[in-house]
């Protein structure tokens, strides 16, 4: 069944829908999948699964909807799936003996009288929990897949008997300035900057108290050992994670933390990436970044670190694929056209409507070129005063202001600090004029409840809209921000920013 073909049974009166849930869960001690279904369905020998019967007790509406965040700090999406419960007759599906955390789960949709393979994946998420809703019905919490990102980078301790034996080894990543590595043998002077093999340090020098000092690089240990003992803090430069080749760019790094770091089992492969759309985003974006951890920083947390230094985020489309989009208008790409024949009417009606407004912004002000080792002056003697403020001030920072737009809103014209993880002043400077041009005038989301058709936008998709209401009659551009099938009347709600 092609594309045109499947549109045109979602637009069909005709159509018997019926939504088919595979979820698993471990029932007393076993992995097992778990078959329901919105209708009874029986899968034919010939399908696969075969011979497989999905219960009819799953209601099926809204079972997810999808959000970019224009905080840019990200979000995991959720939902929930009702589960029939009628007289308790399962309600050892919420007991102890099943354990349906942090499974995965999948949907589909077709039609009763079609093979299984010609049904359609709708959602591929994650199970956070079950628990009742009411003495009849049970209810299926559901993430999207970013939750498997939601764990440690590493857990990976020192060991040993020094007195810092339960640190963590520490995490580098891209290029990162003025680090405090940690003692891994004080009897050698080594100290360990990174957990993995790395790119190296930086100019080949550590510093003891500022000041150069000779040692020697093991960078596949992400290692460093001094040739004499130091007199105060140790601090280097480095180029972290080498482990499949150097990386240092916001879409090259959240892939290497996806797919390399965290818990192993709960690891993303090239198959649940959205590889053409991550190449895409590298390609528009390559400014140089870096990050640096020595305490317990997840891999959604860095992720979004380095994303949101470009106002953008982390999100799983709904065949759960991880995308990196930022929140930029005009979006990219050939805009898809929305007219009044795409939105619903209500008793003739249309139900587009304003859904927000963003607040007015004046003036942007970034940090940059962290400095991850503050120093106290009085400790840099041996250094030139003009290189002190380097090991002295956290951050450089750049603003950008609008004058007209200070004086039109009567705002404040020192704005508060937004930290990023980008290294130059060009690229700071660019990223603060982007957003100030972005948010210094008026921005508003829209919602409106969309045909069929328009089940086939995603997430940050641009889209060019036409309405007889909101200054929309010679069309609008806008950027896709929030998706909410309805998978029982082929409906989609869908919201947008212009």
């Amino acid at each position: 069944m092609n594309d045109a073909q499947f549109l045109a049974w979602l637009q069909s009166s005709a159509a018997y829908r019926c939504v088919l849930i595979e979820a698993a869960a471990r029932v007393n001690g076993v992995e097992t999948m778990v078959y329901m279904a919105t209708r009874s369905y029986t899968t034919s020998p010939a399908d696969s699964p075969a011979n497989t019967q999905y219960l009819p007790i799953a209601t099926v509406d809204t079972l997810f909807t999808e959000r970019l965040s224009l905080e840019g700090d990200g979000a995991l999406s959720t939902g929930d799936l009702e589960i029939d419960n009628t007289a308790g007759v399962r309600d050892a599906w919420a007991g102890a003996g099943y354990v349906w955390k942090n499974r995965e789960i999948r949907a589909y949709i077709g039609d009763i009288r079609w093979p299984r393979a010609d049904f359609r994946m709708i959602f591929n998420g994650i199970v956070a929990d079950i628990a009742p809703s009411g003495d009849s019905a049970l209810l299926l919490k559901l993430r999207d897949k970013l939750q498997r990102l939601n764990t440690a980078i590493t857990e990976a301790k020192l060991g040993g008997e020094t007195e810092q034996k339960d640190a963590l080894l520490p995490f580098a990543i891209g290029q990162v300035s003025n680090i405090t590595p940690l003692p891994i043998n004080p009897a050698t002077l080594t100290y360990g900057y990174h957990c993995a093999s790395a790119e190296g340090v930086i100019a080949n020098e550590a510093r003891d108290n500022g000041a150069p000092v000779a040692m020697t690089s093991n960078a596949a240990a992400g290692t460093v050992t001094l040739e004499s003992t130091p007199a105060g803090a140790v601090t280097l430069s480095v180029k972290g994670d080498n482990t499949v080749g150097y990386c240092d760019t916001a879409a090259t790094m959240s892939r290497r933390l996806a797919t390399r770091y965290g818990k192993a089992a709960d690891r993303f492969t090239d198959a649940d990436l959205d590889l053409a759309n991550i190449a895409a985003f590298d390609a528009a974006h390559p400014q140089p970044m870096g990050l640096y951890s020595t305490d317990r920083l997840n891999v959604l947390a860095a992720c979004q670190m380095l994303l949101g230094s470009l106002g953008a985020q982390l999100v799983m489309s709904r065949l759960g694929l991880m995308r990196l989009i930022q929140v930029a208008l005009p979006g990219t790409g050939t805009p898809f056209v929305i007219r009044p024949e795409h939105m619903v009417e209500t008793q003739g009606t249309s139900t587009l409507q304003p859904a927000g407004r963003t607040e007015v912004v004046g003036a942007v002000k970034l940090g940059f070129a962290k400095n991850w080792t503050v120093q106290d002056a009085g400790t840099l003697a041996n250094l030139p005063e003009s290189h002190k403020a380097l090991f002295t001030e956290e951050w450089l920072t750049t603003t950008k202001t609008d004058a007209a737009t200070l004086a039109t809103y009567r705002l404040n014209a020192e704005p508060v600090q937004i930290d990023t993880m980008l290294l130059t002043r060009a690229d700071a400077d660019a990223e603060a004029q982007r957003r100030l041009d972005l948010w210094k005038v008026p921005r508003t989301t829209y919602e409106f409840d969309g045909v069929p058709e328009l089940l086939t936008l995603e997430l940050g998709q641009a889209v060019t809209v036409y309405s007889p209401r909101f200054g929309m009659a010679a069309g609008v551009s806008g950027i896709v921000i929030s998706l909410a099938p309805d998978w029982n009347t082929g409906r989609v709600k869908v919201g947008f920013l212009v």
